[in-house]
């Protein structure tokens, strides 16, 4: 876009939002509000963010944070704040009630990947994740992970190799603890790991039972 055409279109926005034909939602974002017999009704959540997880088709960001423990059904506090993980950090933002902060994700983000990279970030997090209920927590991870196709649990454990080493010893141990079938995948992470170091999780035994094996406390 030229410097003429940027010039004619913003006075152009600024026009219909003066005849309040449109509304800023952030800087650069605009809509147009719908009104129903409840009154305005203006973007959804998903919709307001839209233009920070995508470049035109393309993911490049996701949600991480509470809000994606959240939605794991991890945690049931709803938080005020939301955690965008992509390549490349940028500054806070607001956009409408919401404010965003961003995360540097361990691999570059696309459609295929990224909720697999938000299990990932699960167990990266696990202890921080507020009002967590540890058992049925793990319950629900071993059911979302047991769900992934062969081919996601091999992305899982490659996407894993990027992420600390807790994160590896952790995933081990659940994907362990499921009985896959891509046995080499354990093999794959184990050799990834310093058998001399330990990883506190802050797991009873009794909750994940192979965690001795894989080095976890």
């Amino acid at each position: 876009v030229s410097r003429n055409e940027y010039g004619a279109a913003a006075k152009t926005l600024s026009r219909l939002v003066k005849e309040k034909a449109i509304k800023r939602l952030s800087t650069g974002i605009f809509y147009k509000p719908k009104t129903t017999v409840f009154g305005e009704l203006g973007p959804s959540e998903s919709e307001q963010l839209r233009p920070y997880l995508f470049n035109g088709k393309k993911r490049i960001a996701y949600v991480t944070g509470a809000a994606l423990f959240n939605r794991l059904s991890l945690t049931t506090q709803v938080p005020k704040d939301i955690d965008l993980a992509s390549r490349t950090k940028r500054p806070v933002s607001k956009v409408g009630n919401i404010k965003v902060r961003f995360v540097k994700s361990y691999a570059d983000v696309n459609n295929k990947n990224y909720n697999l990279l938000g299990i990932l970030d699960a167990l990266k997090d696990f202890k921080r994740i507020p009002d967590i209920n540890k058992e049925t927590a793990i319950k629900r991870i071993k059911a979302i992970i047991a769900e992934l196709t062969g081919r996601e649990k091999k992305d899982l454990v490659k996407y894993a190799l990027d992420y600390p080493p807790r994160v590896r010893a952790f995933l081990g141990a659940l994907l362990e603890s499921i009985e896959i079938e891509q046995r080499e995948t354990l093999v794959t992470l184990k050799q990834s790991l310093n058998p001399l170091s330990s990883y506190t999780i802050g797991l009873a035994q009794d909750i994940l039972q192979n965690s001795k094996s894989w080095c976890i406390e």
